[in-house]
């Protein structure tokens, strides 16, 4: 259907709809007949080509290409060995890319947009992929268009369509345009189309198409939620992986070539030692396991309200130095409760908590002339609505504007009832600069133009006032003393909202900016949106972790910096700085005054752009929530861009890196801490994985120096690599924070992954489970038996994996002992080490297996010794670490 050719009127006839929309259950019948509002999304890997990528790593291609030259050789038992490394790797890898896929799907599902609908007359939220042909759709700035649509009502709408037409400015749209056969798609005026912006205004349409029927669904655009491309931190890993290759490729020539000058072995035992000590001393699970460990953060950040859009973001927030945060929302309740109406005669109280409709007014002082008003225009002048879902009043809006609904409520006054009564013609929405909102009604059969918005952007428009019915010039006293109530409640931590009105002779085709003059002046109102409980917690932890918490918002200096005490944030001598003193601020003295201000009120969206510039020309790592289309530009600049969940527009979220779905300040803080976990236990991995592999190179190399038989066969090293490798680096990976993780400062983003003592620790360690190996192999070549090498090789075997494994636990803490952070508390990590021990016993005590791994039974003592041996790395890296300590 060519709706943008015919009237609103038979579009809506043809789709068998009406202006208040579908009913649930003909919706759904429509779902099952058409299909989701989706478009098709570019499809991932094949099963296939997974399956090749995980043989296409530079190390995995040293371990096939080993396998190949052993099956040439004849050393075919070997080759298989290597063979099945490398298959149960791919599956590992396989697997693990399989779950961090379905945990990607499932964040990019939490984080899809949701839209406002009309279902069986009321309005609903719902994911915009539930949309079908005949569902009626609320647009406001800020949202993204979920379907192509014939625009019904109109109020000032533009929408940015440059992604479609092409065109940088805005589309300015009207619902009773009826374009002709020649119209192109940039003029049609009563159209809006799936995946553009609302810039400007309201209004509300019927969806004609979905998902791949919709323009963009023609042109087959593959739209995609969430990048995942790699990250530094893979790069880097990736880097050191082909690093390793080739030194190790190197180690396994010197070793080859050392033992033939020393006549040690065979040339062909030596090639097969040293193809099998390049096996063993090849991290392959290293690629696998970071990318399981980083989906996973992922995961555990999404059960703790953080939504992460991009890989970067896990990485990047354990390197945080600086969080701005919205107030209202953030750090605050959201739930704006009006506790105070002042008229120009009266001052009163109004009781009640947050949405409940339970409250009264009390008269302080004079008489409450005006308050109806007041509360009408609270009500009128208004985009949002109160709605009862299981007993609970919740707001589809805003919730300053909820609040004002809640306060006419207890007058008595019924937000449907007044809509009803006093229709709305004309409005100009609310914008960051004019800071205010005007809707024209027929009210007490006049045309009244009501306006709401911040107390000083409405004084400079108003030069009356009303008083007892009657409208009188608003005098410099009268000024004077509303600023001064202004004043008092901004500093009780009041949200104040000033209201005004005008009336017209006739009803204009436009509203027009300069209509917002000469307005008689109604009273104020004042609301109170309490910190979060939780807030002052998190900005505590904060401060320990070295993080600097700024609180950036639209309020008034004075209600920030009382939110701001309340919350820890700030204290008698803080200082707050406005918009107005950043605009006179040149960039230089900016950058000084951020690291000595914690608190920004009156702020535009372009202030934020320039408060995250001056901070990160300072070295700051810049966290900065946001919520509006204007926001953007900030989430953009800032290192990690945060949406709010909850009041945040579709822009704001496609710009993020992060979603809150909770809009909670302690949310981001937790997000930081998962962060900082999850790049701690990698470096865990990365550490265990080198300090085992480069003591397996010592074992062999130093041996050979001082002409001692090879002390471990191949096929015994390569099984050293089956059993230690995957399973306890996955299980370091999945560790819980260390006590001390958020009162540490954050890491550089240039810092190495690993630093110079943990490099001096891999060499300890190395050395420790080297020493332990060779000892037991000493041991067994003393043995008064016929077979001593066969012993010396089994002890040294065993005593190597468990050296190896019993070293996980003491990987788990940099600086916390076993026995401070709890053998138990990581139970995987006791089932990988129990797992690989039992797939041990089977060599031990099946005689065909002994024979193939060229193992011996040994005695009691002998069993004492590869114990004792090998808790060494264990006591080692323990002792180690108390030693750091002192």
């Amino acid at each position: 259907m060519q709706a943008h050719l015919v009237s609103k009127e038979e579009v809506l006839a043809k789709l068998k709809t009406d202006l208040t929309g579908l009913q649930v259950e003909e919706a759904s019948e429509r779902r099952k007949k058409f299909g989701k509002n989706e478009l098709p999304i570019e499809k991932g890997r094949s099963l296939g080509q997974k399956i090749l990528a995980q043989f296409a790593d530079f190390l995995v291609i040293i371990l096939i290409v080993s396998a190949v030259i052993s099956f040439f050789v004849g050393e075919s038992l070997d080759a298989l060995l290597i063979i099945a490394i490398v298959i149960i790797n791919a599956i590992f890898g396989l697997v693990q890319e399989s779950k961090a896929d379905k945990a990607l799907e499932a964040l990019a599902q939490m984080s899809a947009p949701k839209t406002k609908v009309l279902r069986n007359g009321k309005k609903e939220f719902s994911p915009a992929s539930e949309l079908v042909q005949g569902d009626i759709v609320i647009l406001e700035t800020g949202d993204s268009v979920p379907a192509d649509m014939r625009l019904l009502e109109t109020t000032n709408l533009e929408i940015q369509e440059a992604a479609l037409t092409g065109e940088s400015v805005a589309a300015s749209k009207d619902g009773d345009f009826i374009a002709d056969e020649k119209t192109q798609l940039a003029d049609m005026k009563n159209m809006a189309f799936m995946g553009t912006v609302v810039t400007y205004g309201r209004g509300s349409g019927v969806v004609v198409s979905t998902g791949i029927n919709t323009e963009v669904g023609k042109i087959a655009h593959a739209i995609s939620t969430v990048d995942t491309s790699p990250t530094p931190l893979q790069i880097k890993l990736d880097n050191l992986g082909k690093k390793l290759g080739l030194g190790i490729i190197i180690i396994s020539v010197v070793v080859f070539l050392v033992g033939l000058v020393r006549g040690i072995a065979t040339p062909l035992e030596l090639f097969m030692t040293a193809i099998s000590l390049a096996v063993a001393a090849i991290p392959e699970g290293l690629p696998a396991v970071v990318t399981i460990v980083l989906a996973l953060g992922m995961t555990k950040m999404s059960k703790r309200n953080a939504i992460i859009r991009r890989l970067l973001a896990v990485e990047t927030l354990g390197t945080t130095t600086v969080i701005c945060s919205d107030k209202t929302g953030t750090l605050t309740e959201n739930e704006m409760t009006v506790t105070k109406a002042i008229l120009p005669l009266g001052e009163l109280d109004i009781t009640g908590v947050g949405y409940s409709l339970e409250g009264e007014f009390h008269l302080l002082t004079g008489n409450d002339s005006g308050l109806e008003a007041l509360l009408s225009a609270g009500v009128l002048c208004n985009d949002s609505d109160l709605v009862e879902r299981s007993g609970n009043i919740e707001i589809i809006g805003d919730p300053t504007e909820g609040g004002l609904i809640v306060a006419a409520a207890k007058y008595n006054l019924n937000k449907e009832e007044l809509a009803q009564k006093y229709p709305r013609h004309l409005e100009i929405p609310f914008d960051s600069e004019r800071k205010r909102m005007s809707t024209l009604h027929s009210y007490n059969n006049n045309l009244t133009l009501f306006v709401k918005g911040a107390f000083d952007e409405l004084m400079k428009v108003t030069d009356k006032v009303l008083i007892d019915g009657k409208v009188v010039l608003l005098t410099d006293e009268m000024r004077e003393y509303f600023t001064k109530k202004n004043e008092e409640m901004a500093n009780s931590a009041l949200r104040v909202l000033a209201f005004a009105y005008k009336e017209f002779d006739s009803l204009p085709e436009k509203l027009e900016l300069t209509d917002e003059s000469n307005l008689v002046f109604l009273g104020l109102m004042g609301m109170i949106d309490p910190p979060r409980k939780e807030a002052k917690d998190a900005i505590l932890q904060c401060k320990t972790a070295g993080i600097k918490p700024k609180m950036i918002t639209g309020d008034y200096a004075k209600t920030a910096l009382a939110i701001g005490k309340q919350i820890g944030l700030a204290d008698e001598n803080s200082k707050v700085l406005t918009g107005r003193d950043i605009s006179e601020l040149d960039d230089k003295e900016l950058k000084k005054l951020v690291e000595e201000v914690d608190i920004y009120a009156r702020v535009s969206p372009m202030h934020k752009v320039r408060i995250v510039n001056a901070l990160k020309s300072n070295g700051h790592i810049v966290a900065m929530t946001g919520d509006g289309v204007n926001d953007a530009m900030a989430l953009k600049k800032a290192d990690i861009g945060i949406s709010m969940g909850i009041t945040g527009t579709d822009v704001a979220k496609q710009t993020a890196d992060m979603v809150l779905m909770d809009d909670n300040f302690a949310s981001i803080v937790g997000a930081v801490e998962e962060g900082r976990i999850i790049y701690a236990n990698i470096r865990k991995f990365v550490y265990f994985l080198l300090s085992c592999n480069f003591a397996e190179v010592l074992v062999i190399f130093i041996s050979m120096l001082f002409g001692l038989p090879v002390p471990l066969l191949p096929i015994q090293l390569l099984w050293v690599n089956v059993l230690t490798d995957a399973f306890p680096a996955l299980a370091l990976g999945v560790e819980k924070g260390e006590p001390n993780i958020m009162e540490k400062k954050p890491r550089s983003p240039k810092e190495p992954l690993l630093d110079k003592r943990m490099w001096v620790s891999v060499v300890i360690q190395a050395l420790v489970v080297t020493l332990s190996t060779l000892s037991a192999f000493y041991i067994g070549l003393k043995a008064p038996v016929e077979n001593n090498l066969t012993v010396a090789r089994t002890m040294a075997f065993l005593t190597l994996i468990n050296g190896e494994l019993l070293r996980a636990f003491t990987c788990r803490s940099e600086q916390y002992t076993l026995f401070e952070l709890g053998i138990f508390t990581n139970r995987f990590m006791l089932y990988s080490v129990i797992g690989s021990a039992l797939l041990l016993l089977p060599l031990l005590f099946i005689p065909t297996l002994s024979e193939a791994f060229s193992l011996a039974t040994l005695t009691r003592n002998q069993w004492f010794v590869v114990l004792l041996l090998g808790f060494l790395p264990l006591v080692a890296g323990e002792l180690h670490k108390v030693v750091y300590k002192k």
